[in-house]
């Protein structure tokens, strides 16, 4: 099992059939420390879902969930909080982002987190 990843779930969803969902509960049970986002406040296992952006220290990947367009009003707070990488779930790629952050330092990969979490390379 890999080393814990703080990761931020942006797109946080509590409706169990969302793959953001999903990811926070698969995530969670690989011991993996997460912080989510979200359009509305809920719980999803023991993470609670924030609706406004916040300041979370030592965040090492950001999971992207929100399709392109509604990842705009993020771009900013992505790179202030300078994670490690950016993974762009399937359906959220952004060649505009990913060029954004590289240009900052940041990693970006075009991924699937439940995959890599089953194949155990997250």
């Amino acid at each position: 099992m890999s080393t814990n990843k703080k990761t931020l779930v942006l797109g946080a969803s509590t409706n169990p059939t969302r793959y953001a969902n999903i990811a926070i509960n698969r995530l969670r049970s690989h011991g993996h420390e997460v912080v989510a986002l979200g359009l509305k406040p809920g719980k999803v296992a023991d993470v609670d879902i924030d609706t406004k952006p916040q300041f979370y220290p030592n965040v090492d990947t950001v999971t992207m969930y929100l399709g392109a367009p509604r990842q705009i009003p993020f771009y900013q707070y992505l790179i202030a909080l300078n994670p490690k990488r950016i993974i762009f779930n399937p359906g959220a790629e952004n060649p505009e982002l990913a060029e954004l952050a590289n240009r900052n330092g940041i990693e970006t990969e075009e991924a699937c987190t439940l995959v890599l979490l089953n194949l155990d390379q997250y």
